[in-house]
C-alpha cells in the first residue's frame, strides 16, 4: 500500500481535507497526517475527516508528537505523557484508525548527553499507565525511531511496556543518524512495525566518520530495491509511506569519535560494521537541491515549497516505477 506521511508537504500548511484531496489526486491509498494538519482534534470535525477519507478510499492514520519530559521537543502545554497519549487514542479511535504515530527525543537529545535508559524507565512507565485505554481501543502507539535511539531500544520500549498495544513506526532515514544500518534497522523492529516512513539517504565518507542528506528516493546511495522487497516480506500488511525530507545540507555523524558514542557504549560490533559498509559503498549527492536560507526573498521561498512537492511526486514515481513493479 503506497502512501505518503504529510510532513513531506509541511511548507504547504495544508489542512486534511486539501492533503486527501492531493492524496487522491495522485492516486495514493494511505496517508499519515500530522496532528496539526487537523484543525480540530473535536470528535465531529475528527468523524468528518474520516468520512471524507472513506468516500475517497484512503487509510487515514494519525500522526502525534513528543512522549518523554526529559526530550527538547516536550511541551508542558501537552500536560503529562500520559494524558497526551489518552488524547490520541480517542484521536484515533475516532478516526478508526489502527494506531497513531509518536515519537519519544531527537538526534539534539542524543548529542546532549540524555542515556537511552532514562528515556526508556519513562517512556515505559508512561505507556503502562495508558494500557487500559489502548487496548479498549483497540489502537496502537506507533512509536519512530527518531534520530535518537538506535533501533534495539525502541524494540526494548515495546517489549517491556507490552506489544499488544505498543509497535514501531518504522523511519528509514533516521537510523543513520545513529551509525546504524536502514535496513538492520527494519529488521530489528519488523516483529512490531505497523506504520513506516521511508525515504532514500547518501551516505559517504567524512574524516570524522560519514556524511548523509536526505534525498528523493533513487537520488541516494540506499539499496531502496533491497530494502523494499525486505519491507514487503517482513512487514507484508503495513503501509509504505514516502516521507520525503530534502531541502538539507548534509550532516556530519561523528561516530568515529568517542563523544559520540557518550550515551550509547554498548551498540553491537556486528551493526557498526554494517553501517561501514554502507558508508564505504556510498557516495555524496550530486544533483540539484535548494537549501533554505536566511532572510530569503519570497520567491526563494516559494521555489523551496515547490522542490517539496516535485521531490515527493519524483520519489512516488520512482516507486511505482522501480519498487513496486
Amino acid at each position: 500500500m503506497l502512501g505518503i506521511d504529510t510532513y513531506s508537504l509541511k511548507s504547504f500548511r495544508w489542512n486534511i481535507f486539501q492533503l486527501l484531496d492531493y492524496a487522491h489526486a495522485q492516486k495514493i491509498s494511505a496517508i499519515q497526517a500530522s496532528v496539526a494538519n487537523f484543525e480540530s482534534t473535536e470528535p465531529a470535525y475528527l468523524a468528518k475527516a474520516k468520512d471524507y477519507a472513506q468516500s475517497l478510499h484512503i487509510q487515514l492514520e494519525p500522526g502525534f508528537g513528543c512522549i518523554s519530559t526529559l526530550a527538547k521537543s516536550w511541551s508542558a502545554k501537552q500536560g503529562t505523557p500520559a494524558a497526551y497519549l489518552e488524547s490520541a487514542i480517542r484521536a484515533t479511535r475516532t478516526l478508526e484508525a489502527k494506531c497513531f504515530r509518536v515519537f519519544i527525543a531527537g538526534p539534539a537529545d542524543r548529542a546532549a548527553g540524555t542515556t537511552p535508559e532514562a528515556f526508556i524507565e519513562e517512556v515505559v512507565r508512561s505507556l503502562k499507565a495508558i494500557r487500559a485505554q489502548a487496548e479498549d481501543a483497540q489502537v496502537k502507539v506507533a512509536i519512530e525511531n527518531h534520530g535518537e535511539f538506535h533501533s534495539r531500544h525502541i524494540r526494548t520500549i515495546i517489549e517491556q511496556a507490552g506489544p499488544s498495544y505498543v509497535a514501531a513506526c518504522y523511519d528509514s532515514g533516521n537510523p543513520v543518524l545513529t551509525a546504524e544500518d536502514p535496513l538492520a534497522a527494519l529488521e530489528s523492529l519488523a516483529p512490531y512495525v505497523v506504520t513506516a516512513h521511508i525515504r532514500d539517504s547518501v551516505v559517504f565518507r567524512h574524516p570524522r566518520g560519514a556524511a548523509v542528506q536526505w534525498v528523493a528516493i533513487g537520488d541516494g546511495s540506499i539499496d531502496m530495491k533491497q530494502l523494499t522487497n525486505r519491507f514487503r516480506a517482513l512487514c507484508p500488511n503495513v503501509p509504505y509511506l514516502l516521507e520525503i525530507i530534502t531541502g538539507r545540507p548534509p550532516q556530519v555523524i561523528p561516530y568515529l569519535e568517542a563523544e559520540f558514542w557518550k550515551t550509547d557504549r554498548t551498540a553491537p560490533a556486528a551493526g557498526l560494521a554494517r553501517f561501514e559498509r554502507l558508508v564505504q559503498s556510498g557516495h555524496p549527492f550530486m544533483g540539484t537541491m535548494l537549501i533554505p536560507v536566511p532572510n530569503a526573498p519570497k520567491e526563494y521561498v516559494a521555489a523551496i515549497r515547490e522542490q517539496e512537492r516535485v521531490d515527493l511526486e519524483r520519489s512516488l514515481a520512482y516507486a511505482r516505477q522501480h519498487l513496486f513493479t
